[in-house]
C-alpha cells in the first residue's frame, strides 16, 4: 500500500512563474496597448508569409520549367545535347543557376518578423499576468455565481448578445485555468475547470496539447483532496479504461479502493457522502458572503421607508456664487450614512484629459500596511492608479476647485487626485478610507490629519459589475459616467464612521475608470471660521 501511495503522491505538472512582473492584468486601460502590439505583430507575420509565398512561387516556377525541359531532354539526350545552345545552357544551369536556386532556398525570409517579435516580446505579459488573469476569471465566477459553461461560451451578463462577437474558451483554455487553480492548491476550481475541459472533449472538440487521460488524472486528485473518495475512484477507473498502463492511476486505484473500504467499515449503516472542502478555507474576509451578494445586487437594504427619504434636487451649496445660476444635480443615494451623487459634474472632454494624463503613469495600486505604515500591493486590490497634482494641468485644477465649491471643504490639504483603472475582474475588497484608532500613524507622513471625506468620480460606464458597495449598511452604488458620489468618513467629533466600510466590486464586463479625492481634516476648521466671518454659514 505504501508503494501505491508513492505513485499517488507524484505531483502533476505545475505552472511556473517568471521573476519579472508587469501586472498588465490589473489595468484594462494599459492592456488595450497590447491589442495594438498584437495587431502590429499580425501585420508583420502576414508580411513574412507573403515573402515566403513569393519565394516558394519563384522556386515552383523554376521547378516547373526544368520539369518540362528535363522531360523533353531525356527522351533523346544525344540529339538534345547535339544542339550547342542546349549544351551551353546545361553547363550554365548546373554551374551557376542551381547555385542561385540554392541561395534562394537558403534565404531566411523571417528576419524582419523575428526581429520585430523579439523587440515586442520585451513588453509582453508574463506568467504572473496569465496567472493573475486566470484567478480573476475564477473570482468573477465566485462573486457573480457563474457556471463554467457560461464563462466558456462567453455568455456573461452585460456582454454582446451576438454569438459572433462572444469570445469562447477552448479545451486548452479550460485546462489551463484548472492548472492555475491546481498550482494554488485550489482543488475546488481545479475540479470545475477540468470537468468543463473534459465535457468539451466529450462533445467532440479536439485539442493538440491535452487529452482526456491527463484531465482525468488532475480530476481524480482534486476530488480526492476534497474528500470525495468515490468520485476519485470513478475518475481513476475511467482513466484506466483509456490507458490501462498508467502507473500512477493503477497505484491510485488500489489506494482509493483500500481507503473506501476502510471508510465504509467505519460508517456501517450510513451512506458515505463526500466531504466538500470550503471554497475559501483560508479566507481572511469575514464578510465575503455579504460583499459578494451586494455585488450581485442582492440583499441591498433599500426599504420603501428609506426610499421615501431619498430625494433629487438642484444644489447650489448655500448660494455659492458659481452655482446660483447653474446649480448642480444632487441625488441622495443613501440616508445613513449620507451618500450623495452629483450628476453631470465633469464633461467627457475633461474625463478624457484626466485619463490621458494618468495612463502613462499607471502603476499597481497600493494599500497602507498597518503594521509597517508603508504602501504595498495587495491581492485584494486589483487595479492600477496614478496621482495627478493641480499644477500638472488646468483640468485637474478645475476639478479640484469644483470639489471644493460643491462640498464646501478645503482641498488645499487633500491628497492629489488619484486616478484608478481596474483590470480583469478588477476590485478593491471591503476597507475603510479613514485611519482607525489602531492605526494612529496611517497619515502621519502627510501631516494633514485623517481623511474626513471621500469624493469618488466615475469616469466610465460599466456594462456589468463594478458597483461600490457599503457592506455594513448593505448599500450599493452603481457606476455612471460623469457622476460623483460623496460621503463623510468621520463624525463631527473626529471619530471614524465605521458604517462607511466599502468595496469596489469586481468588474465583470467593461472598463472601469474612477478618480477620487481624499479630503483631510486640516484646514477645515479654518475654512468654517472664515465662512462664519463672511456670513456664508448661518448659526
Amino acid at each position: 500500500m505504501a508503494a501505491s501511495w508513492l505513485f499517488f503522491c507524484v505531483l502533476l505538472p505545475c505552472v511556473t512563474s517568471s521573476s519579472a512582473h508587469s501586472d498588465f492584468f490589473t489595468s484594462i486601460g494599459q492592456m488595450t496597448d497590447l491589442l495594438f502590439t498584437e495587431k502590429d505583430l499580425v501585420t508583420s507575420l502576414k508580411d513574412y508569409i507573403r515573402a515566403e509565398e513569393t519565394k516558394l512561387e519563384q522556386i515552383r516556377r523554376w521547378a516547373d520549367k526544368l520539369d518540362v525541359l528535363a522531360a523533353a531532354a531525356t527522351q533523346d539526350p544525344e540529339s538534345f545535347l547535339g544542339h550547342p545552345v542546349n549544351a551551353f545552357k546545361l553547363m550554365k544551369r548546373l554551374n551557376t543557376e542551381w547555385g542561385e536556386l540554392e541561395n534562394l532556398v537558403l534565404t531566411d525570409m523571417s528576419d524582419g518578423f523575428i526581429s520585430n517579435l523579439t523587440i515586442q516580446r520585451q513588453h509582453f505579459p508574463n506568467d504572473d499576468d496569465q496567472t493573475g488573469a486566470a484567478k480573476a476569471l475564477m473570482r468573477l465566477q465566485d462573486t457573480y455565481q457563474l457556471d463554467t459553461d457560461t464563462i466558456s461560451t462567453g455568455q456573461l451578463p452585460g456582454s454582446s448578445s451576438m454569438a459572433s462577437l462572444r469570445p469562447t474558451m477552448t479545451v486548452d483554455d479550460c485546462f489551463d485555468l484548472g492548472k492555475v487553480a491546481y498550482s494554488e492548491a485550489d482543488y475546488y476550481h481545479t475540479e470545475l475547470w477540468m470537468v468543463q475541459a473534459l465535457k468539451q472533449l466529450d462533445q467532440g472538440e479536439t485539442s493538440n496539447t491535452v487529452d482526456a487521460v491527463t484531465i482525468l488524472d488532475y480530476l481524480s486528485y482534486s476530488v480526492y483532496q476534497q474528500g470525495e473518495l468515490e468520485r476519485a475512484l470513478d475518475f481513476t477507473r475511467r482513466l484506466l479504461e483509456l490507458d490501462g498502463t498508467h502507473q500512477r492511476a493503477n497505484g491510485n486505484l488500489k489506494y482509493f479502493e483500500y481507503q473506501l473500504a476502510k471508510q465504509k467499515k467505519v460508517e456501517v449503516g450510513e451512506k458515505g457522502e463526500g466531504r466538500q472542502m470550503p471554497r475559501h478555507p483560508d479566507d481572511y474576509l469575514p464578510e465575503r458572503r455579504k460583499y459578494e451578494q451586494l455585488c450581485r445586487g442582492e440583499g441591498v437594504k433599500m426599504t420603501p421607508r428609506r426610499q421615501s427619504r431619498l430625494f433629487c434636487r438642484y444644489y447650489d451649496n448655500n448660494r455659492h456664487p458659481r452655482y446660483m445660476i447653474g446649480p448642480v444635480k444632487q441625488e441622495d443615494e443613501w440616508d445613513s450614512p449620507r451618500i450623495v451623487r452629483y450628476h453631470d459634474i465633469v464633461s467627457d472632454k475633461e474625463m478624457e484629459k484626466v485619463k490621458e494624463l494618468a495612463k502613462p503613469r499607471l502603476r499597481r495600486a497600493t494599500v497602507h500596511d498597518p503594521q509597517t505604515g508603508k504602501l504595498t500591493t495587495a491581492h485584494y486590490r486589483v487595479s492600477k492608479s496614478a496621482w495627478l497634482g493641480a499644477y500638472e494641468h488646468p483640468v485637474i485644477d478645475k476639478i479640484n476647485q469644483r470639489i471644493e465649491d460643491i462640498t464646501g471643504l478645503d482641498v488645499s490639504t487633500a491628497e492629489d487626485l488619484q486616478v484608478a483603472n481596474y483590470g480583469v475582474g478588477g476590485q478593491y475588497e471591503p476597507h475603510f478610507d479613514f485611519g482607525r484608532k489602531d492605526e494612529p500613524d496611517a497619515f502621519e507622513e502627510l501631516g494633514t490629519g485623517n481623511r474626513i471625506a471621500t469624493w469618488l468620480l466615475y469616469m466610465s460606464d460599466v456594462q456589468s459589475g463594478g458597483a461600490t458597495v457599503f457592506t455594513d449598511v448593505r448599500a450599493a452604488v452603481w457606476p455612471k459616467k460623469g457622476t460623483a458620489v460623496f460621503w463623510y468618513n468621520l463624525f463631527p467629533s473626529g471619530d471614524g464612521d465605521y458604517r462607511t466600510r466599502h468595496a469596489a466590486c469586481p468588474v465583470l464586463v467593461g472598463n472601469k475608470w474612477v478618480s477620487n479625492k481624499w479630503i483631510h481634516e486640516r484646514g477645515q476648521e479654518f475654512r468654517r471660521r472664515c465662512k462664519k466671518d463672511s456670513g456664508h454659514v448661518k448659526n
